[in-house]
């Protein structure tokens, strides 16, 4: 099949755009920088850009590979290249897996992004101008306890993803990503600019984030490293595999990779040198975890010349990243109810979009109405869903895609998906995808348990 039903990109820019867009969002942004702070900083660092590079992106050339190759969702594409391989037809569960995790995930992030626009509003009116600890943090449960903001801002954020993914993939995808994409890697480089010239304490930022102290090295800083990279890079939720069958034939999969995981990991990198400085010309925790975008940065703007101005900015730049990330969570189920129901790609859009919208309801409520609900021992249903997708659905469907592709895809498929690659890469990249790739997210998924 030369093309998917769905369309195409017009170009491999558009799909390092959009394949970036899905990668750059509140993994980048929001998570990277406050596990970094958690970890130790450049230990931490150093040990994420090695799991990036020699897991995440041999999982994602595979997983892009199976795609193309397929030119369908990920459920249909994995039943045509299990028949295609006389391949065992239980591997056809990858496509389900990688549907579900993105389902899942979708539900909460528009949650959390929705905080996100609703920060923007706050932001851009006035409201954290001269904020203190007490101030911020009473913000935050102000508006994480009050259910119907929650719930408010949530709808807003599907209602956008809802219209963007039902416009197709040229008129809406590829559209939203053409502009959206290059606008937030401006708004970012103003935003380090700016945190250079202003902070005061850039030089100790970036100390803090590159410099490598062998007492930071331990076993709970890799296992969280090899989560991140493999949460950033959209890996094993259906996405990646969903836009590579949209990928023109005479683009390289290998090439596009390695630029999709380097956009990625400047973003990150960016977002830490942004961010970073500001807390420390603050004199605030840079351990601050979750809270440090909702309630440490919103401190740090609100004391600071032309904080308002740059807090709008940073903010606005969090609301892009989102919402580049959550067409391509929709994507996967979109694509498949229009293979297997022949609905049109709006009624699609909308059903996929309000069944997650009612899904998300339980995260919205996890902070206020439901926060004593535990649906796992001593997890909300926030954290039951965020822990169940990315603990167990993602590394397991990153193990099992790197295993189909290296051990049980028609060999012939994979040479002509790389045809561009010269014969002793393609053997380092074989050797990565079978062994190396598989073997350390097996690690991480067992010792996670332990």
């Amino acid at each position: 099949m030369s093309e998917s039903v769905h369309g195409m990109w017009s170009s491999r820019i558009m799909f390092i755009l959009a394949a970036a867009g899905s990668a750059v969002g509140l993994g980048n942004i929001w998570r990277f920088p406050y596990v970094a702070g958690e970890n130790g900083g450049g230990a931490f660092v150093l040990t994420y850009l090695v799991c990036i590079f020699l897991i995440g992106m041999p999982i994602m050339v595979a997983e892009t590979i199976l795609g193309r190759a397929g030119r369908k969702s990920p459920i249909n594409t994995m039943q045509d290249l299990t028949a295609r391989s006389n391949a065992w037809s239980g591997w056809q569960v990858i496509g389900w897996m990688g549907v579900l995790a993105g389902f899942m995930i979708l539900s909460y992030y528009a949650v959390i992004a929705g905080w996100a626009v609703a920060y923007l509003f706050d932001m851009a009116s006035g409201t954290f101008v001269g904020a203190d600890s007490t101030f911020a943090n009473d913000a935050f449960k102000s508006l994480t306890g009050d259910v119907w903001a929650v719930v408010g801002w949530h709808s807003l954020f599907m209602a956008c993803t809802i219209l963007i993914s039902a416009r197709g993939v040229g008129k809406g995808l590829e559209m939203t990503v053409k502009y959206l994409m290059p606008m937030l890697f401006i708004l970012l480089l103003a935003l380090v600019l700016w945190a250079a010239l202003t902070s005061g304490h850039f030089l100790e930022g970036m100390t803090f984030l590159f410099s490598i102290k062998s007492e930071d090295f331990s076993g709970d800083a890799v296992l969280v490293a090899m989560g991140q990279a493999f949460f950033t890079l959209s890996l094993g939720m259906g996405a990646i595999m969903a836009y590579g069958a949209y990928l023109p034939k005479s683009a390289s999969i290998v090439g596009s990779a390695t630029t999709i995981a380097l956009l990625d990991t400047v973003v990150a990198l960016l977002s830490g040198m942004v961010i970073f400085p500001i807390v420390f010309a603050n004199g605030l925790e840079s351990s601050a975890g979750p809270g440090l975008m909702f309630i440490t940065l919103p401190i740090a703007f609100g004391q600071m010349s032309g904080g308002q101005l740059f807090g709008t900015v940073f903010f606005l730049l969090v609301t892009f990243a989102a919402i580049t990330s959550a067409i391509s969570l929709v994507e996967p189920a979109i694509a498949w109810l229009v293979e297997k129901l022949k609905v049109s790609r709006a009624a699609a859009a909308v059903s996929i979009g309000v069944l997650a919208w009612f899904w998300g309801l339980g995260t919205a409520f996890s902070f206020n109405i439901w926060d004593d609900v535990m649906i796992l021992p001593e997890k909300t249903f926030f954290d039951t869903m965020d822990y169940v997708s990315n603990n167990i659905i993602l590394p397991l469907g990153g193990v099992l895609i790197a295993t189909f592709t290296g051990w049980f895809l028609n060999r012939a498929i994979f040479d002509e998906e790389l045809g561009d690659l010269s014969g002793w890469l393609k053997t380092v990249l074989m050797l990565l995808i079978r062994f190396v790739a598989p073997l350390g997210v097996l690690v991480v998924f067992v010792m996670s348990f332990i």
